[in-house]
């Protein structure tokens, strides 16, 4: 990725940016990076010697945050590229609806009522056996580049 590939997306209602530049070379396993437009957690890093071009290059493993994608890349430690900004959020379940859209608690008491999350199979069927089952359930909710996943579900104990 040369340094004229570098771009930031910008959300229209905030003007956050979704990702921020960072040299290549100061990236670390589990850190995270962008690979061909997608969020990336690192999960394993080597550093080459300098080669005939002059460059010292990186060697990342990754995957996907929301697909699992595995993935590798090379680029020049001392090239620039985008990292994504990433955010988990931790919900307390109270509903689900028919139509699969799930009804969490926010931090402050109120409701989120339009928080349909595609989910892997296996933690979609964890999420609604706890539930149908009374449980308390808490979800993370992983967000970065637009996009949003649960990624995690605990259970905090059974509802009264």
């Amino acid at each position: 990725m040369s340094d004229e590939e570098h771009h930031s997306e910008s959300k229209a209602d905030d003007g956050a940016s979704k990702t921020y530049p960072q040299q290549v070379g100061t990236i670390r396993k589990n850190g995270y990076i962008v690979i061909k437009g997608r969020p990336y957690k690192v999960v394993e890093v080597s550093t080459s010697k300098i080669g005939k071009h002059g460059h010292t290059k990186c060697h990342f493993m990754a995957i996907d945050i929301f697909n699992r994608k595995k993935l590798e890349d090379i680029v020049p430690s001392s090239h620039i590229c985008d990292v994504p900004h990433v955010n988990r959020t931790d919900y307390q379940l109270i509903d689900i609806s028919e139509d699969g859209f799930f009804c969490p608690l926010t931090e402050n008491g109120n409701t989120k009522d339009d928080l349909w999350l595609f989910t892997n199979e296996n933690l979609l069927k964890r999420i609604k056996d706890g539930f149908n089952e009374r449980k308390d359930l808490v979800v993370s909710v992983l967000s970065t580049m637009g996009e949003k996943q649960i990624n995690v579900v605990k259970d905090i104990g059974t509802k009264n």
